[in-house]
């Protein structure tokens, strides 16, 4: 498996990634927690208020969703040198959704809006278009290292298509989704793009760890790639390819940072950040330090922690000598909980225990017990369980029409939101729509926030976003503790 991660927008997107390979239910060895998060994460970074809001539940929802994969690997996927597609008129697993696959509980599913309608003269079919459907691919590690993994991206496109499917049309045609597998393996990624340019009008939603691979060959047959999270720096420099949930490498919210200073006050000028010792982790570990450093956080202790250790007791000790009372942790969920059992034995409890949106997962829920109450986690997301939220309903009902079961995670979403923005672009264009057109609209794109399901995102710029949600796990649930939807401010630039 090779990896270009180094010098990749990943250092920013770097340690969650590595948190949700090594977090999905399984243990992965810690050479291969080393090559996975080599590829880098998404990282804000936030705490709580606390006097903020918390949005009321809908009765029988499921916990504030969560960020693993919440699926298991199956017949959604096709592998890099095949796949398995749908065709009009069906939506099991597999295919995108023909134009059946109502609405949970059997009545009319609403009509799909797909914006603004473009004229349809002039409207011709050229690769991946028929005058039936418009084929769109989504290339997603479904196999690897952690079968499934990202499973969840896969079936959000496919959730939004069939949602589409069941409503709507892009000039007569139907959405039809070629699902790829690319293994976590970069040389994978390129053979599914390869596969995706030959047969597809675009991608969407894809997410893929070593997504470097790929990156070259979409550029150079012109596909449109719309991403869910995008990791590797050959993708953020890709003409050709974009992100719903937009990185630039240097630049984090500045609103992390003040935020924490709002909430916390004199605890903010003791600040503890630790990470796990492995790929581009130390490097987007750093940032995160400059970055709170400038925004006002008096960040006293940045210590790397490597993979293999199991003794947390001396980095907990020293957090007590330092006298830190914020705490941030950047690495796999099982070795957070690693690090709160051993705060919990050694009755060390700072202000606030922080880390980023990968760990918004039922799974770490379950395993941490007692010690992960009051983590905090910054997310970018609306809260997936508040079925309040019209496009939070709408995803997770359609998800369960292409997969019973499965979870709402922020990979199914972004993945989902990609879909839409595909839409709305492509029913913009009409009979202009072309591979060039579609890029060059996509590049126009600002504060895209997929009808109110994350925060808005600058798809065309690929500028960082500069807002986060802050929510805490207590009683085993997550609740959101940030006021109003998003706190925002400005991105420092860091080195």
């Amino acid at each position: 498996m090779t990896t270009a991660g180094a010098r990749t927008a990943a250092a920013v997107l770097g340690a969650a990634l590595a948190l949700t390979l090594a977090g999905c239910g399984s243990q992965v060895a810690p050479d291969t927690v080393a090559r996975v998060a080599s590829a880098g994460a998404l990282v804000p970074g936030a705490a709580p208020d606390l006097g903020g809001s918390d949005p009321a539940v809908a009765d029988g929802g499921d916990d504030a969703g969560g960020t693993g994969t919440g699926a298991t690997a199956g017949s959604a996927g096709g592998v890099a040198g095949g796949s398995t597609t749908g065709s009009t008129g069906s939506a099991g697993p597999g295919s995108a959704g023909g134009s059946s696959g109502g609405s949970s509980g059997g009545d009319a599913p609403p009509a799909a809006d797909p914006g603004q309608q473009g004229s349809c003269d002039g409207f011709a079919n050229t690769t991946g278009v028929t005058d039936q459907t418009i084929t769109l691919a989504n290339v997603s590690d479904i196999s690897g290292p952690v079968p499934g993994v990202f499973q969840a991206a896969q079936d959000g496109a496919r959730a939004f298509a069939a949602y589409f499917n069941a409503t709507s049309d892009i000039c007569g045609r139907k959405l039809d989704v070629l699902a790829l597998d690319s293994r976590a393996d970069s040389a994978a990624n390129q053979v599914a793009y390869t596969k995706a340019c030959d047969e597809a009008f675009a991608a969407i939603g894809s997410m893929s760890v070593f997504d470097d691979g790929g990156a070259a060959t979409a550029e150079e047959c012109g596909l449109p790639d719309l991403h869910a999270l995008s990791v590797s720096q050959q993708v953020f420099e890709c003409s050709t390819c974009f992100g719903t949930a937009a990185v630039t490498p240097t630049l984090q919210p500045a609103a992390v940072p003040q935020y924490l200073r709002k909430a916390y006050g004199a605890a903010a000028d003791k600040v503890g950040v630790l990470y796990i010792n492995v790929g581009t982790v130390p490097l987007a570990s750093k940032r995160l330090a400059e970055a709170w450093r400038k925004g006002g956080l008096g960040v006293d202790y940045v210590q790397a922690i490597d993979v293999a250790e199991f003794n947390y007791a001396p980095y907990v000790q020293e957090l007590k000598n330092r006298g830190i009372e914020l705490v941030t942790y950047v690495g796999p969920y099982q070795h957070t909980i690693r690090m709160q059992q051993a705060m919990q034995q050694q009755g060390y409890e700072p202000k606030a225990f922080i880390q980023d949106q990968t760990i918004y997962d039922d799974t770490y829920v379950q395993e941490a017990g007692a010690a992960g109450e009051g983590t905090l986690v910054y997310t970018t997301t609306a809260l997936l369980d508040d079925l309040r939220n019209e496009e939070v309903a709408l995803y997770r009902s359609w998800l369960e029409q292409v997969r019973p079961g499965a979870v709402a995670t922020i990979y199914g979403a972004y993945a989902w939101s990609a879909t839409r923005l595909f839409v709305e672009q492509a029913n913009r264009l009409g009979g202009r729509l072309a591979r060039a057109s579609l890029v060059a609209a996509l590049r126009k794109v600002s504060d895209w926030t997929g009808n109110g399901l994350h925060s808005p995102q600058q798809v065309g710029s690929k500028r960082s976003g500069d807002c986060v949600r802050f929510i805490q796990l207590g009683g085993g649930r997550w609740k959101q503790v940030s006021p109003g939807d998003y706190v925002c401010g400005d991105l420092v630039k860091v080195s």
